[in-house]
């Protein structure tokens, strides 16, 4: 067989992650199998090697490829929360990246949401220092370090609150088979996340 050059190996080893990043996030890293992500590549399992040392290695890469994906979005809503949109109706960035995080559209595409909801039951279960909590430690604290620093956040503790309830919200709106309470949850956690008064409500 012909070999493969440099730039189309890099891009099969992208898009081997690029696709277990996704399938992560929708079933869990037990799920996902060698042969399944490189089959979701259209890659054969007798590739494998050439681009990872091991599944762990592989599923790291992911989730560090989907904290990032989350984090370049948060960072393009600061810079432009609402393009094309006049100035006066531009909502703040961090009631823009609620909305869009504490929404139905991303309850229900987990493959394409946050890799902190999807993946936490599993980092938890990791042993410390393996590659795939690791990975998740390292993208949760970048993660909250952009959601501190958008214009309009509040100071870091509050911040970590407000990313522990939209996190929370979500697992517990995608956990739950009561649409309508589904629902209420990812509503209630908007609500207090973006009053007037604060995350706190009123004294």
């Amino acid at each position: 067989m012909p070999r493969v050059s440099r730039a189309e190996a890099e891009r099969h080893r992208q898009e081997v992650i690029d696709h277990t990043a996704r399938l992560i996030r929708e079933q869990g890293s037990d799920q996902v199998s060698v042969p399944r992500a490189m089959a979701a590549a259209g890659l054969t399992h007798g590739g494998f090697y050439r681009h990872f040392a091991s599944k762990d290695d592989l599923v790291a890469q992911a989730l560090t490829a989907a904290f990032t994906e989350r984090r370049e979005a948060m960072d393009r809503l600061a810079d432009d929360p609402a393009p094309g949109a006049p100035a006066p109706q531009h909502p703040s960035p961090r009631a823009e990246f609620l909305a869009r995080y504490l929404s139905t559209l991303h309850r229900d595409n987990p493959g394409q949401g946050c890799a902190a909801a999807a993946q936490a039951a599993d980092a938890a279960r990791a042993e410390p220092g393996s590659p795939l909590r690791s990975a998740f430690t390292a993208g949760l604290r970048d993660l909250a370090d952009g959601f501190q620093h958008l214009p309009d956040a509040a100071e870091r503790e509050s911040a970590l609150a407000d990313l522990s309830t939209m996190v929370g919200a979500l697992l517990l709106a995608r956990a739950s088979e009561d649409p309508a309470l589904s629902d209420e949850l990812l509503a209630a956690a908007r609500h207090r996340l973006t009053a007037p008064t604060g995350p706190a409500g009123p004294a």
